[in-house]
Parts: structure tokens; sequence; C-alpha cells
């Protein structure tokens, strides 16, 4: 469209509907408790309702305009976009008002002849929150309501309510759960959506025109909407959304228009963030365009790269990784004395071996995030036949350091190698296998800064992914670094003797332990039993191979059969306990908290029980009792209270109006969810809990209702 003609659309559309307005009738239905009569068109219907009965023992009353739009009509939000205004109440005349808090819930996005515009279609309740200039005195509503509703046209909508509320109890009305429900659409910033706004800045070029809005959120973006507020003069188009690959994180470009002398850089704006059943609310400064937001990002990488490098030069010192390390030590002592040439490209290549297997990690993660999977740091510890592998594995290698047998790599592995020093110190194949098991192991450590930069990394695109788990393994493969570039420090080691042969012993027995903390893992997913016999089975394997390699002939061959059954039935020891551990965890996620139905009259037997009962109100629409449930009521202390049977839960749907929840809401002066309240012998009658939850104030109410 034209940009000259453009600003004389609206008012156009607006001549139009007035004369349309001229010729709508005008009718007024009967009103119902609670709610004043209906102002009725061809093409809206609206009232003022009420959540309460009466104000006794109020300071304000919950209020909500009502709006019944015909198809294809809409009333505009607060911020109504490039065309229309929202609606406005004139309380001349009104008795005990004392001032209205307006509570907008989230709109939708119009888009017509490249105008925008924001607000909401077939029904809308506003909640107004009124407050009492003498509170418990009865309160006389006369509102003055102008709106426009647009379709093809504008029309302007006047409606003139009435709604009387008297002294008497506050007792919900029909209208409380309706009220509540379009309250609960009323974005907040609040932690725990899993959906944030992470940075706003100016962007554009030669000068900034537009605002990127990126944001993060915990599970694949749907279809994100921004909708910016700013001072008169400034106004916001659709903005353009690119998706990183694991849809986690988006940038949202917004055009903009700014008044003249004004610059978006350093002003103050409300972006209201939406996605789906998600949205959020937050006031932000637009940061500077150019390069100093460039700078900051990239400031910001290269802290977390340093972090990442720290983290993994601390893993070394972690117990998982000192057992392999061992392995690397007693290959060290092998070169006492050895040229310089060998030193070097052995420890190059366990260096290069850790690289390899931290950008295999880092492929494996951006592969699971892109098929929506969970993903987090030594995951596959997580897994019974994973570990019971490993502990195999430990155990052979123990027998191996012991003098038991000998590991020797298959002749076209060994043949990848290269020999070095006097006695052929050792191949490079196994130099990178050694760094790779050194990584395998270092996966379940958590060393000091390593969980930062994992998070920033899993919370990124793959190219962060990547770049910070390199660095990762940059600092777990340092000291092999360090040695392949100082090898003399090789070098100066004794040259290897009989000594070695108690050296390897001890560290054997570094390996056993290692082998029997992930058997104690492997107790915790499985049984003591299935431990037990993983237990024996690495240890017949182990003795297999050591017969084996003392024995010729059909001892020999027996030996190497009982190998082969032993490491099949440890395969078939891990894929049990796996299918057990896999259906224990359905279990409990079907089951994380044992909630029972809601009733008044068993909670009051449960009490005089001296049982402690937990009781929530919740709704399907209801975004803060679903932050609440997953913060605090089914996470932690206390789902782990409620599954011991320390305290007992009791959960009530409002999804649709119940009269016996509002009442029950009532009781404790409340009109809307979400709603908690802690029953014991100290507190019969119960104690209500805040709107957002936390831990502490839940533990503090168990104290005290149980005295």
């Amino acid at each position: 469209m034209n940009w000259v003609l453009r600003p004389l659309f609206p008012t156009l559309l607006v001549f139009l509907g007035m004369i349309a307005a001229l010729a709508a009738p005008v009718s007024n239905a009967r009103a119902a408790a609670g709610a004043s009569d209906w102002v009725s068109t061809d093409f809206a219907d609206v009232r003022l309702v009420s959540a309460v009965s009466g104000t006794e023992g109020r300071d304000s009353v919950p209020l909500g305009l009502q709006f019944r739009l015909a198809e294809g009509w809409k009333v505009y939000w607060r911020a109504p976009g490039d065309a229309g205004f929202p609606p406005e109440v004139a309380w001349e005349g009104s008795e005990n008002f004392g001032a209205a808090l307006w509570q907008w819930p989230v709109p939708e996005r119009f888009s017509l002849f490249g105008l925008e515009t924001y607000g909401y279609h077939d029904e809308v309740v506003i909640p107004i929150r009124a407050a009492l200039a003498e509170p418990g005195a009865p309160l006389a509503l006369r509102a003055d309501m102008n709106a426009l509703a647009c379709s093809d046209i504008c029309v302007p909508l006047n409606a003139n309510l009435a709604l009387d509320i008297d002294a008497g109890p506050a007792e919900p009305t029909a209208f409380a759960q309706l009220i509540d429900r379009f309250r609960a659409r009323v974005p907040q910033d609040l932690s725990g959506l899993g959906l944030d706004i992470s940075s706003v800045s100016a962007v554009g070029s030669p000068a900034p025109h537009s605002l990127a809005v990126e944001i993060n959120s915990s599970v694949p973006l749907v279809e994100p909407d921004v909708f910016p507020e700013a001072r008169a003069g400034f106004a916001f188009g659709k903005p353009e959304v690119d998706f990183a690959p694991d849809r986690l994180s988006a940038v949202l470009t917004v055009p903009a228009s700014v008044p003249e002398g004004g610059r978006l850089a350093e002003e103050k704006i409300t972006l209201t963030l939406v996605d789906g059943d998600r949205f959020l609310e937050r006031s932000m400064v637009v940061s500077a365009a150019g390069d100093g937001a460039e700078r900051g990002r990239w400031a910001a990488l290269a802290a977390i790269l340093g972090i990442a490098f720290l983290g993994g030069l601390i893993l070394n010192l972690m117990p998982c990784v000192l057992p392999v390390l061992s392995l690397k030590l007693v290959g060290a002592v092998k070169y006492g004395g050895a040229d310089k040439v060998a030193i070097r490209t052995g420890f190059l290549a366990s260096a290069a071996g850790i690289l390899a297997s931290f950008l295999l990690l880092a492929a494996g993660a951006i592969a699971l995030k892109q098929a929506g999977l969970a993903v987090g740091w030594g995951i596959q510890f997580q897994q019974p036949l994973f570990l019971a592998l490993m502990v195999t594995v430990l155990v052979l290698f123990a027998g191996n350091l012991a003098g038991l047998f000998e590991i020797n790599l298959p002749q076209r592995l060994a043949a990848l190698g290269l020999a070095g020093g006097e006695a052929g110190q050792g191949r490079l194949t196994g130099h990178f296998l050694t760094g790779a098991f050194a990584t395998l192991l270092a996966t379940p450590c958590s060393a000091p800064f390593l969980g930062t930069a994992v998070g920033f990394a899993l919370s990124r695109g793959a190219a962060e992914i990547l770049t910070v788990f390199a660095f990762m393994g940059l600092g777990l493969a340092a000291p092999y670094l360090l040695v392949a570039a100082l090898p003399g420090v090789a070098r100066a080691l004794p040259r290897p003797g009989p000594w070695m042969i108690w050296f390897r012993r001890v560290l054997a027995s570094a390996l056993l332990a290692t082998a029997l903390w992930l058997l104690a893992v492997f107790i915790a997913s499985s049984s003591a039993f299935d431990a037990a016999l993983l237990a024996g089975l690495a240890l017949l394997l182990t003795g297999a191979l050591a017969w084996r390699a003392r024995h010729e002939g059909a001892g020999r061959r027996i030996a190497g059969l009982a190998a082969i059954l032993a490491l099949a039935a440890v395969i078939g020891v891990g894929m049990q306990a796996t299918a057990r551990d896999g259906d224990a965890t359905a279990a409990t996620a079907g089951n994380a908290v044992d909630w029972r139905p809601f009733d008044r009259r068993e909670i009051a037997r449960l009490v005089s029980a001296e049982k402690t009962v937990l009781v929530d109100i919740t709704a399907d629409w209801c975004l803060t009792c679903k932050v609440n449930k997953s913060l605090v009521l089914e996470n932690g202390a206390v789902a782990e209270r409620i599954a011991s049977g320390d305290i007992l839960a009791m959960r009530a749907d409002w999804t649709t109006p119940d009269p016996e929840i509002a009442e029950y809401l009532a009781s404790f002066g409340r009109y809307g969810i979400p709603f908690n309240a802690v029953y014991g012998p100290a507190a019969p009658a119960g104690l209500a809990l805040p709107e957002l939850l936390s831990l502490e104030a839940v533990e503090t109410a168990i104290r005290e209702a149980r005295g």
C-alpha cells in the first residue's frame, strides 16, 4: 500500500463504520446475577461481570469486561497496532469506586492490506480489578464504555453498563471461573515457562530500523510472535522468524518506524512474546546497534570457550579420568630415554583421540537435539547396558595391567600405527584409543565450570555445540599436548625395569576401584543380584582370557569359547536391566505424584487422623499452574514427600466451571487460580500459599500445619 495513503485508511474504515452504526440496532438483554445487562448490536455484545456477589471483607472487586463478537469481527488490545483503539471506560457516576487496574490477555495478530493490528475475536473477557474507596461498602458501577469493533469496516461500539454489588458476603458468582480463565491468559515475566527473551537490539543499515529479539526455549518453538510496545511515535510490523536448526532458539526481526529525532537504541520497550500456550511480558532497553552488540556476543562466546577449556583441563583431576591417565602413565614410563619424535607422536595421537571423541559426542548431541530427544552430559551412563559393558572393559584392562594376559590389537589396526623408539613403544592406534577411552570415562564427571559450558552449548545451535565441545576436548588433552611440546619430560622418566611390574599392579587396582564405582551406579538402575551376576561374569571373562593366554590346543579353544559366552551373558544382563529400568521409568513418569481427587470432607477426616494434606487447584488453561507443577509440586523435595506418604496430595480441576471449587476458593478470599493450601493438625482450616510457589513457602506451610 502507498505509504502516503496508508495513514488515511483506518480513518476511512471508521467513517464507513459510523454510517453503518447509525442503522445498527442496540438492545439490552436481561442481566444475570453478578452481571450488568447485555448491550447488543448486530456485530457485538458487551457487558460487565463480577467474580463476587458482595464486598464484605474486601478492598477490591474482580471484574471482567466481556465481549461476544460476531464472526469476522474483532476488538483491539491495549496497543492496537497500525489502526484502531482499545476499549475504554469512563466511570463517572460510580459510587465507592476508587480506581481500575486493567489486565490484558495476550492478543492475536491480524494482517490486512499491509496493516498489522492486535486484538481479540469471538469472545474475550478483559479482567479489571476495581479498588474500593471504602472497603466492605456497597459498590455501584456506572461504566460508559467505548470501543472500536472492526471487520471489513470499523464501527464504534458504545455501551452504558450498570452493575451494583451490595455489602453482603463475597460469594463467588457464576462468572468467577470465566474471569479467571482469561486472567490466566494475561502474560507475566515468570521463570519456569521454558520460554525466555535473551536480548533485544537495534539492527539495520545504514541506520537501525528493526528490532532483533533473540529468544530461547526448552522445547522446540512452534510459531513464535512478539508484540513490541514503545512510547508514542514508534510503530512495529510483523516479525520475520529465523529458527535455529533445533528450533530451541530463534531471532525475531521486527520492522519499526521511528518518530522524527528518535532512535531505537536505548529506547525502553515492553515485549509480549507468545508461542502457542506459552507467553511472557518483559520490559527491556534496546541495546545499541552495530558492532557493539556483535562484539558483546563474541565476548560472551569467548568467555564460554575459556570456561569450556578450563572445565576440560580440570577433568584430568577427576576420579573417573585418573584410572585412564594411569594407562597413559604406563605408556609414558616406556618412553624413558626414548627418541623425542616417538614421544611427541605418541602423545599427539592420544590428544587426537580425545579431540575426535569430543567432536563425536558433539555430533551425537546435535543428532539427538534434531530428533527432539533429551540431551545431557554423560547421559549414556544412565543406560544399564552401557554400564555393564564399561564395568567389563575396566576389569579386562585391570587384568591386562596386572599381567594376566595381553590385549593385542588386530594386525590391520596395529598396522595403522607407526613403531617408535627402541622397543617399539606402542603404535599410534593404541595411543589414539587411549585418548578416546579417557573421553568416554570423563563423561560422567562434572568438573567445575563444565556444567556452565555444556549448558550453554546444548541451548544453542550446531556450530556452538561443536566449538564448545572442541574446546573442552582441548582442555582434557592439554597435558598430552604439553608433553608433546616438551618431550624431555617423558625422556627424564626412569627406564623400564622390574619395578614396573609393581607399578602396573597399583594402577590395575585403580581401574578395579573405578569398576566397583560403576558397579554401584549399575545397582541403582537394576538390582544387587544383577550387579553380583555382572561382576561374576566380568571376572569369568578375565579368567578365561588369562587361561587362554597360558594354554595351547583344546584348553585354549575352550577358554576362548568361555570368554565369548561370558561376554554374551554380560550383554544379556545389561539388556535385561535396561528393559526393567525403562519400565520403571515409564511407571514413575506416569505416576510422578499420586494426586487424590479433591474432597473437602476427606480433608477434614485426614486432618483428624493427624495427616498433612496438600491441595492443588489447577486447570488446563492456567499457565502459572503448570509452572508451579514443573518447578515445585511435581519435582524435587515436594514430590519425594508425596511419594513417601509423608504428605497426602489432593487435586481439583477447574478447567470447566465448577461451583464447588468456586465456593472453596471463595472460602479463602480467592476467586482465581493457581491456588494451593496445606492442612494439618495445627492448621485444620488450611494455610493458603502464594500464587507463585517456591519450595521454601511449601516447606514452611507444612511445618506450620504440623505444629
